[in-house]
């Protein structure tokens, strides 16, 4: 079971990367975007399975091996810019 619960922790914070790299890279376009993405999550030992934009955001879904015959963790990130503060 740690296993499982590591593998969402890397899972996560591979997503969480690979959006904020793609969203530093957007204005590259989207393929740029979504190839910085999968290099990020693949040095993470990660496999991006959806890369999305959505005007300004990107949205990144990774899978992880759980450590676990059959098992995987998966987690999704968006990233881009903030809302203007008031």
């Amino acid at each position: 079971l740690g296993s499982v619960v590591i593998a969402r922790h890397r899972a996560q914070s591979a997503a969480d990367l690979a959006a904020l790299s793609a969203a530093g890279a957007l204005v590259s376009g989207y393929q740029i975007a979504c190839g910085r993405a999968i290099s990020v999550a693949t040095a993470m030992r990660a496999t991006v399975t959806d890369c999305a934009v959505d005007g300004l955001d990107t949205i990144v879904t990774v899978a992880v091996d759980a450590g676990v015959p059959g098992w995987r963790a998966s987690a999704r990130a968006r990233a881009g810019p903030g809302e203007p503060a008031t």
